[in-house]
């Protein structure tokens, strides 16, 4: 690892250098190019200096600790031997996790579907509860959000329901929390008080550029229909729907929530893009998980993720045990601790596995 540490760093000064050349103005797109990997290798540049620090004073302190007879000074000595070593085994452990590959779907944008699954309306109406959690966190994280499809009930709950998740590092916040989410309450259509277990499905799928995957236009049907749902606030009220088909794999997207058919149909392809993109990227992870006995946030997405039980106010994730007492505030979308949790336990995993 260090010899992976020392390359870095070399390569880093090169950077230093190459952004110091006045003429490297001229090249905006190597100028962007550069300052985007200075910046991706600076955390952990900076922390390897200080590792390489806390080592250089352990070894001064264990130096002096041979060459010294007097009872103090050894005494000083060792103490500062004990807190470098300390903090050196420290600093190691972090720059392991830094090394950690990076997944190269982080920085993209997400897409994030919203399905009722068991339940019938109580799973409707906890489908849009996850949605505005979802769009609680995501404004708290400074992302923007633009609603691209709404199957409303009645009752004001979503049968199904697609958004876009804008901004850095949006895919890496929302990975973890494709799964079943199973809710247990009494719910507002219950007249008898008894508590009802339903379970809402969530995908998340990284952004996709056009030129990661090809679609062929024969392959795709276009139509025009009207807006689904109970025509709530979330549907457009006009003929501008729109469904695509993808042929090959039978995939169908509808957008209904712009004005113009033509946005909609722009948005309905970025999400088929996405659909198609997870199907290559699954196709590729299945090989990867062959070697790892346990995945967090990877798994089949018939499983069990996450279990909101509203008596005794609780939110609980199986996938790594982790239970929090205050469901109302992460439905509030409060829910940081649970994603730093789960990306802990996935670096954990990984570190376990041999990644680096």
């Amino acid at each position: 690892m260090i010899d992976k540490l020392v390359a870095a760093e070399e390569k880093y000064c090169e950077f230093e250098r190459l952004l110091s050349l006045p003429e490297i103005y001229s090249d905006q797109r190597e100028y962007q190019r550069l300052i985007k990997e200075y910046s991706a290798l600076t955390p952990i540049i900076t922390k390897f200096r200080e590792y390489k620090k806390a080592t250089a004073d352990m070894e001064s302190a264990q130096a002096l600790l041979g060459d010294t007879t007097e009872p103090e000074l050894r005494e000083l000595a060792a103490e500062e031997y004990k807190t470098c070593r300390e903090l050196s085994e420290r600093l190691y452990e972090e720059l392991r996790l830094l090394l950690l590959p990076r997944d190269p779907n982080d920085d993209r944008n997400v897409i994030i579907e919203i399905r009722a699954g068991a339940g019938g309306e109580e799973a409707a109406l906890f489908a849009y509860e996850l949605y505005r959690m979802y769009n609680m966190y995501a404004a708290s994280a400074g992302f923007e959000v633009t609603l691209l499809y709404a199957n409303e009930t009645e009752l004001g709950g979503f049968k199904e329901v697609s958004f876009m998740v804008e901004g850095d590092g949006a895919y890496s916040r929302f990975k973890f929390e494709g799964g079943v989410h199973r809710v247990q309450r009494v719910p507002v259509t219950e007249s008898q008080g008894r508590i009802q277990t339903s379970t809402v499905t969530v995908a998340v799928l990284p952004e996709a550029e056009e030129v990661e995957v090809e679609i062929n236009p024969a392959d795709l049907i276009f139509e025009t229909c009207k807006s689904s749902g109970a025509g709530g606030q979330y549907v457009n009220k006009t003929e501008s729907a729109v469904r695509l088909t993808h042929k090959p794999t039978g995939i169908v997207v509808e957008c209904q929530t712009e004005r113009s058919q033509f946005q909609n149909r722009e948005r309905a392809m970025k999400m088929l893009l996405a659909k198609l993109y997870e199907i290559k990227r699954a196709e590729l992870e299945e090989q990867i998980a062959a070697t790892r006995k346990t995945q967090v946030g990877r798994g089949d997405r018939s499983e069990k993720i996450r279990t909101y039980n509203f008596p005794q106010n609780r939110v609980t994730d199986h996938r790594i045990g982790l239970t929090l007492y205050s469901l109302d505030s992460f439905l509030d979308g409060n829910i940081q601790e649970m994603i730093d949790a789960l990306a802990t336990a996935d670096a954990a995993e990984r570190l376990k596995s041999g990644e680096i």
